[in-house]
């Protein structure tokens, strides 16, 4: 005879609580909270398989253990599989609430985590491979460097238009004139100074951004990846460094049953908040995985100017290489996506950031066809 054991386990830096829960008793119990060490949850797994023997010798104990994603990512998981103990984490925007919302602490917690765990109310988070972890962080780290050089930018202009400096050249901001002309100001005294070291550390930033982009283009070409890539980068506004980072951050597509399903994994799927015979739409609900759909949206920019069924030489050059089928497909969706964005906000009035929005939950879709083979 077998039993069944969920146990909840709301975790953080410091501390795990835990409490187990089964569906014959309807309750949590065993409650406890402990310092977050891995091996202190398989002692108190221990402990609870000592109670129950005693009660029931002939009963075989099936511990299922569960935590919400957070800042622990899959470390604890990998760490309780690797004993053999079942463990899944959980998406918390699936999750059902058992509790009342208002009142919030960590064994309430544990207790919903452990509910949802016997009564299925949640989906599974995809444990990616340690190759894709890997390459996730990587790009991460990158992009966190492009959001600093970023920041050094909006610092430099604000520093020089305060002292009235103002740039009144022909090109944009941040092309080799314009960073000429910021080296050539002379400020005098502290001020200079400021400047100076304001674009030193652009300038490391750039350097360094570049050398992690060549690095990226190094990765895109192993094994894992370079078939996906090469597929992904026939799509406009789609260049090696999001396709890579499309790939990484959702592993496999096939877990996704239809398009529709990628797009509302990725929050770009509209609200609704209606009741009764009041229908309200909201904005996109943005949740998911927020890096993949701000690549997304930046890669929709791209569909917001050009010629419909124009394609550039780079584009050629990336298309290049690859089947007749994927290319014809890729051409389709570039097509649509252009003309789609056309209409919203030349026919329709739509607001531009209403249709880029549009485009990118399309343009997801578009690329799940790609790696599903889905291309009919």
């Amino acid at each position: 005879m077998k039993r069944i054991i969920y146990v909840g386990m709301d975790v953080h830096k410091e501390s795990y609580t835990l409490c187990c829960f089964t569906p014959e008793e309807d309750e949590t119990f065993y409650h406890q909270t402990i310092a977050s060490d891995y091996k202190l949850i398989l002692k108190y797994l221990e402990r609870i398989s000592k109670i129950y023997n005693k009660q029931n010798p002939n009963e075989e104990l099936i511990f299922k253990c569960g935590y919400e994603a957070g800042c622990l990512g899959y470390t604890l998981y990998h760490q309780l599989n690797r004993v053999g103990i079942d463990c899944v984490i959980l998406a918390p925007s699936t999750m059902a609430t058992t509790s009342n919302t208002r009142i919030k602490t960590d064994k309430r917690d544990a207790d919903n985590i452990a509910k949802c765990l016997a009564f299925r109310t949640f989906s599974k988070v995809h444990i990616p491979t340690a190759e894709d972890e890997e390459v996730k962080e990587y790009i991460r780290m990158r992009n966190a460097k492009k959001q600093l050089l970023k920041s050094t930018k909006q610092q430099i202009l604000a520093l020089v238009l305060r002292h009235g400096y103002r740039y009144d050249g022909t090109v944009n901001n941040w092309t080799g004139k314009h960073v000429a002309w910021l080296r050539s100001l002379k400020l005098g005294g502290v001020l200079q100074e400021t400047l100076s070291e304001y674009l030193t550390s652009f300038d490391y930033l750039m350097d360094k951004i570049e050398r992690l982009d060549a690095r990226i283009e190094e990765l895109a070409k192993g094994e894992a990846y370079q078939e996906k890539v090469k597929k992904l980068t026939c799509l406009i506004g789609v260049k090696t460094l999001t396709a890579l980072s499309v790939i990484v951050e959702i592993g496999d597509f096939n877990r996704f049953s239809k398009p529709e399903k990628l797009a509302a994994f990725l929050g770009l799927v509209p609200g609704e908040a209606s009741s009764g015979s009041k229908l309200v739409r909201l904005g996109i609900t943005k949740a998911g995985n927020s890096q993949v759909r701000r690549m997304l949206v930046e890669s929709a920019q791209s569909y917001t100017r050009g010629k419909i069924g124009y394609k550039s030489a780079e584009l050629k050059r990336r298309q290049h290489g690859n089947t007749l089928e994927t290319i014809a497909y890729a051409d389709k969706a570039n097509e649509r996506l252009r003309r789609k964005f056309y209409r919203m906000t030349l026919q329709n009035e739509s607001k531009r950031n209403v249709a880029t929005t549009a485009i990118a939950r399309e343009l997801a879709c578009f690329m799940w066809g790609l790696m599903t083979s889905n291309t009919a």
